[in-house]
């Protein structure tokens, strides 16, 4: 996938785990709090879920173009830009020796070294920290987000220093692999670049990838996509924020115009989805009664009982996935 979006943290944990057979809430927050999936702000910038293998090279790919909106918002807020460059290495000296600190630690830290901060200075102190490839997430506390040295949980390897050209390559083959169908301007809302390195970036991986043109768009996928059987239904249950839906610039083809602001809203924000065949068809929600984990569909049109009853198996994978866990 190259990196998965990741707000509303616990409902993020089944994009990951709706793509894997077998696995449950554990196994993915296993792999959080062992630092083998990174939890950052990238690309767009916002939160992704990146496999740690490849969040050196994608973070430095990524920070010229997160910089300047970093530094936008910055003055947007009137923030105090001798403030946060004084509360960084204090951030980091706190963190130091294998630190895992929440949010609030973070800014009692700072408190106690006589900088004081209200929710957005501290939001921006430690976006700073993260685009400078100081901090990361660290553990999982209950389900609250730490924060930890980048380069003590995930050292850098050798072989994870790579050019520029190479990045751009790596990272157009990850999203039109996992992506694919997509189109070039897709790929230029996904990754956050200049439409000038989308382009030399696709270029470099046209060879292994087919063209084709359909609504007078030209998608690009794999050589060997496989055409899904006829006749065969795809249910799926998607949380808030999936890449199926978010990591395309154009969502037609996925939801009509007159259910568009049930699902998304204008500022920005993605209900979890009743997916059918490739179309968005209701949404869904994970309540708990007595300690079980259920989900409840909601559909935006009349449905009929054939259809809903697609969901079931998706229903019980996801409740099974949740249930995995000491509430």
């Amino acid at each position: 996938m190259g990196a998965m979006q990741s707000q509303s943290l616990d409902l993020a944990k089944w994009a990951i785990g709706t793509r894997l057979e077998s696995k449950t809430v554990a196994d993915v927050e296993k792999a959080l709090n062992t630092g083998k999936i990174i939890r950052t702000h990238i690309l767009r910038p916002t939160w992704h879920f990146v496999e740690a293998d490849d969040i050196h090279w994608m973070r430095e790919l990524s920070n010229p173009q997160i910089k300047p909106i970093y530094l936008s918002y910055c003055r947007m807020c009137g923030a105090d830009e001798a403030v946060i460059a004084r509360a960084v290495p204090i951030v980091e000296k706190s963190l130091s020796n294998g630190g895992h600190l929440e949010k609030q630690e973070i800014g009692e830290a700072l408190k106690a070294r006589r900088i004081k901060t209200d929710a957005t200075l501290l939001n921006l102190i430690i976006q700073r920290a993260e685009m400078e490839g100081i901090l990361c997430n660290g553990k999982i506390q209950g389900n609250k987000q730490t924060y930890t040295l980048l380069n003590e949980w995930v050292p850098r390897k050798r072989n994870q220093t790579i050019s520029r050209e190479a990045a751009l390559e790596r990272l157009a083959r990850r999203y039109f692999t996992s992506h694919g169908p997509a189109t070039l301007l897709d790929f230029e809302w996904w990754s956050g670049l200049s439409r000038t390195d989308s382009r030399r970036a696709v270029e470099m991986i046209k060879n292994d990838f087919a063209c084709e043109k359909a609504n007078g768009r030209e998608f690009w996928m794999r050589n060997d996509i496989k055409t899904p059987p006829k006749g065969s239904a795809s249910a799926l249950l998607l949380p808030p924020f999936d890449e199926f839906v978010v990591s395309y610039k154009d969502r037609s083809e996925m939801i009509h115009d007159a259910h568009y602001g049930k699902v998304m809203t204008r500022n920005g924000l993605f209900s979890p989805t009743v997916m059918l065949n490739g179309e968005i068809v209701g949404s869904w929600k994970k309540t708990s009664r007595k300690g079980a984990v259920q989900i409840e569909l909601s559909f935006f049109e009349k449905t009929s009982k054939r259809k809903q009853e697609l969901f079931e198996p998706e229903m019980r994978r996801l409740e099974k996935f949740y249930s995995d866990r000491d509430e």
